[in-house]
Order: structure tokens, then C-alpha cells, then sequence
């Protein structure tokens, strides 16, 4: 039985583009996606992100960020996979290089970073760490 990690795929996506220094990169849409890129384009690690398309040929698409020519995102990680979840509680959320960069969580509330649970007090789901 194959299992597929959409969100982990997302990921390689932005990472690969940040790495080879492409000015942009595109994935198939999802709300975990948006939020995700919402949250890094809120934060600054990318400088813009659309939508495209109607209903099943939505795409996204992210125009990455560089500032003298090196990419403002140095590394994004998956924490929860589908076969080990990662779960914590608002007060166990761990920092991401002492507070340097940021965790991505998917909560009751909605896709949420770190920050914004402890001041909700709301755990959840770690997605992933971006730094």
C-alpha cells in the first residue's frame, strides 16, 4: 500500500526552488498549502504567493524571495509524517533556533505558527520548521 505526503512534496518543491535560485515555483493547490505559503510570505520568507485555475486544476504558485542574491529561506524541514504524527500542547511547542525561525501547525483554528498558538493557547500538529 503506497502512501503519498502531499505536504512533504510542497515542501521539496519551495526547498529546491530556493536552492537552485529560481525565481518561482508552482504545486497543485490545497488549503494546507495556502496556509502554509500565506504564513511564509506573512513572515518573509517568500515575497508573494497565487491561486490558479478553477476547481480541479488549481495551482499554486510561489514567487521565492532573495536579498543580495541569497535566498531569505535557508532551510524548511517536515516534522509530522504520515507514519509518525507530531502532537503538542501550546506550552511544549519547541522554538525553532531560539525563536530565529518559525513552526508551521495545523490546529483546530486553523494553520496557525507557533507564535500565534502560545498566544491562543492552542496546540496542534506540527507541519514543519522554516528558518
Amino acid at each position: 500500500m503506497a502512501t503519498h505526503d502531499s505536504i512533504g512534496d510542497f515542501l521539496t518543491i519551495v526547498r529546491n526552488a530556493s536552492a537552485a535560485g529560481k525565481d518561482s515555483c508552482s504545486a497543485q493547490w490545497s488549503k494546507i498549502r495556502e496556509g502554509i505559503a500565506a504564513i511564509l510570505k506573512e513572515e518573509g520568507y517568500i515575497s508573494d504567493y497565487e491561486v490558479s485555475g478553477e476547481k480541479a486544476e488549481k495551482k499554486i504558485k510561489l514567487t521565492m524571495k532573495y536579498v543580495n542574491g541569497v535566498s531569505s529561506l535557508t532551510g524548511i524541514v517536515r516534522v509530522s509524517t504520515p507514519g509518525c504524527r507530531q502532537y503538542y500542547e501550546y506550552r511544549n511547542i519547541p522554538r525553532v533556533i531560539n525563536g530565529m525561525g518559525i513552526s508551521i501547525l495545523t490546529t483546530s483554528q486553523g494553520i496557525l505558527k507557533d507564535s500565534q498558538c502560545r498566544a491562543k493557547k492552542v496546540g496542534g500538529e506540527m507541519l514543519c520548521k522554516v528558518w
